[in-house]
């Protein structure tokens, strides 16, 4: 007498480093963005912050793993740099993806109405750290004047954080109901 077997499927929910996935996605979208986008008056949007911020409010990662996405971001951006010093970029984008966490891991919610308006903020604030430590590593390395640092560099680093807070908020939205959708877990919470 032969016994049937049942066979059952189950929709996979990621699993335990499913955050890893999601974050070197959004990296290597950020990656081909920033060396495709070309830039206006020697501006261009800082798309590998702004997808590192993506997944860091998707993810809520702890300070750790959120410095290790800086460092991978900062390491991505160095073939990618048109800047005479690119290894600058490991410490700038490890201080944003920090300023990021700490902002998405506070215990206060951001909203403008009933929108989180949090990623916005984070990439805001994400970009004008990692572009102020980056600037001023420039500024340093290659013996720019003051004047130069002030009245050429700040100035690029606060459009681009403006931005980026437009680009990060509106690409959160998809991303958060894609995240979402497909079983998304904050990485405290996953398996």
């Amino acid at each position: 007498m032969e016994q049937k077997q049942e066979v059952v499927y189950y929709q996979a929910k990621g699993g335990k480093y499913r955050w890893v996935a999601v974050t070197a996605l959004l990296l290597a979208i950020g990656a081909i963005l920033k060396m495709v986008t070309p830039g206006v008056a020697g501006i261009t949007p800082n798309w590998t912050i702004a997808m590192y911020c993506i997944a860091i409010n998707l993810i809520r990662p702890s300070l750790g793993q959120s410095a290790g996405i800086g460092l991978v971001a900062g390491a991505v951006n160095i073939p990618f740099s048109k800047s005479a010093f690119p290894y600058g970029n490991l410490a700038s984008e490890l201080v944003g993806a920090v300023v990021c966490a700490v902002i998405v891991n506070a215990a206060f919610e951001i909203k403008l109405g009933q929108m989180n308006i949090r990623p916005a903020v984070t990439g805001f604030l994400s970009t004008i750290c990692s572009g102020l430590v980056f600037t001023g590593i420039l500024k340093i390395v290659l013996s720019l004047p003051l004047e130069a640092y002030l009245y050429g560099m700040l100035p690029v680093v606060f459009i681009t954080g403006a931005i980026n807070t437009v680009i990060t908020q509106l690409l959160y939205l998809p991303a958060q109901r894609l995240f979402e959708a497909n079983g998304g877990q904050h990485v405290r919470n996953s398996n």
